[in-house]
């Protein structure tokens, strides 16, 4: 059956309801707003209402029930689609109806869903065995991966889980990287060189990074750059908990960007060394990052802070200190 006649045919027969005839549009005019306005003018309760059938209402109806029976196509002769030209050219003459929407008021609460950061789980029976599961959640930690600014290799701790000294960086370096572990460049050879002349060794200490992966730059090749806030609080639940399996004597944070991440605090070493600080009842000392030594020469200051630092942690371990050890730089000056 043609789809102009089909449409025709059910108008008129209105299968079983009250049908409203649409007039010719050359003889009527109707009123802005259309059939709705009509229906809700002044009145219109004391005349009967008809439900219209509209010529629309009925090409859906088809469609919809030839889709039901599985039929994908049907064919439009030349008057069904003049029709349809038709219906379209008025729909664009007709005028845009205005929805007003009220903005919320000021003490309607708006919801804002919130991305429940993981949370770290600590097993074994051991402190090596706790120390484990951490490395083991520490590769694909969700709020450092996702910052995309770190690199994909991940740098955890090493050293002696019972030790009594722990000493923490800032983030992993090139050769870190390439090796997987903490201060094993010129800066962790410096960094062995002063705790031999502190009568400890590297296997006797722990020694970890605020960020476990190596901040990426641009092109980058050997080259390193300070870890952002956002990536030393995504990493810092690492740090806090093996502080909190380690349950070291005292916290030695080697540079200012190490005791930000640690302490929340701001400036220079030469501002933060001296006294003590705390760490969740932990006693932190700030001193210099050891790669600030390999530029030094001998008359450089920094050298002789390092050292004065390091003879104050040896006092709080009640260490045995020389009387060589004591004027390492007495004689020297």
């Amino acid at each position: 059956m043609c789809l102009k006649n089909l449409v025709a045919r059910k108008c008129s027969r209105g299968q079983g309801r009250k049908v409203a005839q649409f007039p010719p549009r050359s003889k009527e005019k109707r009123p802005a707003g259309g059939l709705l306005n009509s229906a809700i003018a002044p009145g219109a309760a004391s005349r009967e209402i008809c439900r219209v059938i509209r010529p629309v209402d009925v090409l859906l109806e088809f469609l919809e029930a030839e889709r039901a029976r599985g039929i994908t196509h049907v064919h439009l002769d030349e008057d069904a689609r003049e029709g349809l030209r038709g219906l379209q050219s008025r729909t664009k003459l007709r005028a845009p109806t205005s929805i007003l929407v009220e903005p919320p008021s000021p003490s309607a609460e708006i919801f804002v869903p919130t991305i429940q950061a993981p949370t770290l789980l600590i097993e074994g029976s051991t402190r090596i065995e706790q120390l484990d599961s951490l490395r083991r959640q520490a590769e694909n930690w969700a709020p450092a991966r996702s910052l995309g600014s770190l690199r994909e290799t991940m740098v955890f701790a090493t050293g002696n889980p019972e030790a009594r000294v722990m000493l923490v960086g800032e983030a992993p370096g090139y050769q870190e990287e390439k090796e997987r572990e903490p201060f094993v460049g010129p800066a962790g050879q410096k960094l062995n060189d002063i705790l031999t002349t502190m009568g400890i060794s590297r296997e006797e200490v722990y020694l970890s990074n605020i960020v476990k992966f190596r901040p990426s730059t641009p092109r980058q090749t050997t080259n390193n750059r300070k870890p952002t806030p956002e990536e030393m609080e995504a990493c810092m639940p690492f740090v806090r908990a093996e502080i909190g399996i380690v349950k070291p004597e005292c916290i030695i944070a080697l540079g200012e960007t190490a005791a930000e991440g640690l302490l929340g605090l701001t400036g220079t070493v030469i501002s933060m060394r001296g006294p003590w600080h705390d760490f969740e009842g932990t006693p932190v000392r700030v001193t210099h990052h050891p790669s600030n030594l390999l530029t030094s020469d001998k008359s450089n200051p920094v050298k002789r802070q390092v050292w004065e630092d390091m003879l104050t942690v040896m006092e709080k371990l009640g260490l045995p200190i020389s009387d060589r050890q004591r004027g390492f730089f007495s004689s020297k000056s």
